[in-house]
């Protein structure tokens, strides 16, 4: 039996936007925004999950290439403060 295939990124992404509008909308009732909530979860870690490999990629892409050095994301955000 095949392994059934993750979906992508921007797909969950959108899945997850719709979902928080849905509930911010205030027109659901508690158990329906409660099972959109659940749902919404499994979907921020997909997408967590996604944007991590991503990462691993570009870090060792970087790693690999001679002359370039990886700065931490963090840092750079700090000196444009």
């Amino acid at each position: 039996m095949p392994k059934p295939q993750k979906p992508s990124f921007d797909k969950s992404l959108s899945e997850l936007e719709a979902l928080v509008a849905k509930i911010d909308s205030g027109e659901l009732n508690l158990e329906d925004a409660l099972a959109a909530f659940e749902k919404g979860v499994g979907l921020v870690r997909d997408c967590q999950k996604s944007l991590n490999e991503a990462e691993q990629t570009v870090n060792r892409l970087v790693a690999d290439s001679e002359g370039l050095s990886l700065e931490p994301l963090d840092d750079r955000a700090q000196d444009d403060d």
